[in-house]
């Protein structure tokens, strides 16, 4: 056995494949290749002398020497994680890199002026954006703040709700309807896919049964977007995002019970962080003055089909 200690670094990937159960997992977490966790979790067993992970076909279970080892990564990983947290919290100056987190769709047209408009008042600060469907934990400082719609936020963090969305059906402008809303389920849909189980409008379009009626699934919003205004079939989006593409006409009013407040996140610890407390309040502004296009106020058609 090696007498080499363990690097934190190891100790990082012994702890992303003890999340994710896979080297392919891990791969992504970390930012690097297959082979190089691969490489680096048989060196390591090999320095400690012990096998930290059961190999098989459908993933990497840890061993109990395993489970010991990642816990200790997960323990130093919440303490260097709350060290930086409690330091960038008492950073009084307004400069510096700001790691946001936030939706795709809040890419089209939203959230790129506000930043433009945010970087010419604090030219200091550098925001650093990932727009994707990956969760990321604010506690393990993988973000600063995040903006995401949804329910309550999660307990643990600060929540400042910034703004309601509506959302409403959308077809193709040359896609003809046959009847009024009571014909709906006589038409091709496109529908999110399982991936998106979880959001308010793919739980409506099951309990109305309009997913039987679906011609098309996707993984993104935008790719219901692309896939509506090919006229495929008939969708549901934010209304922001609908009324946005020309290409697309709202049928009827925006849904009632499916509106969603927009949330931008911070953990605690950042509370008093200047950055932290100028991107909150231009986002607070920002997306006051966007909230009758959140609302679907933009394209009021009365209920009335387009």
């Amino acid at each position: 056995m090696n007498e080499q200690p363990l690097a934190w670094d190891d100790y990082r990937f012994l702890l992303a494949i003890g999340r994710a159960g896979s080297l392919n997992g891990a791969a992504r977490r970390l930012g690097v290749s297959h082979p190089t966790v691969f490489r680096r979790i048989n060196a390591i067993e090999r320095r400690l002398g012990a096998r930290l992970f059961e190999r098989a076909r459908d993933g990497y279970t840890p061993t109990p020497a395993g489970d010991e080892v990642i816990a200790v990564a997960a323990e130093i990983e919440a303490r260097i994680g709350e060290t930086e947290r409690r330091l960038a919290g008492a950073d009084a100056r307004p400069s510096g890199r700001i790691r946001v987190t936030t939706v795709e769709p809040l890419l089209h047209g939203l959230l790129p002026p506000l930043l433009a408009q945010f970087r010419r008042d604090h030219p200091g600060i550098v925001v650093e954006l990932y727009a994707d469907n990956a969760v990321r934990d604010l506690g393990r400082r993988e973000a600063d703040v995040a903006l995401r719609p949804g329910g309550e936020p999660p307990e643990g963090l600060i929540g400042r709700r910034l703004a309601r969305i509506a959302v409403a059906v959308y077809r193709a402008r040359g896609l003809r309807l046959r009847g009024g809303v009571e014909a709906w389920d006589a038409h091709d849909w496109v529908v999110p896919d399982g991936t998106l189980a979880h959001i308010a409008m793919a739980q409506w379009l099951r309990r109305q049964g309009y997913d039987r009626r679906a011609s098309l699934r996707a993984d993104s919003l935008l790719g219901l977007r692309e896939a509506a205004a090919a006229g495929i079939g008939l969708t549901v989006l934010p209304c922001y995002l609908g009324d946005a593409d020309r290409r697309l006409a709202r049928v009827g009013a925006p849904l009632e019970g499916l509106s969603s407040d927009l949330w931008l996140l911070s953990h605690p610890d950042l509370r008093r962080n200047a950055r932290i407390r100028v991107f909150v309040q231009a986002m607070r502004e920002g997306f006051a003055g966007l909230q009758p296009r959140l609302a679907g106020a933009s394209r009021t058609e009365g209920g009335k089909l387009a």
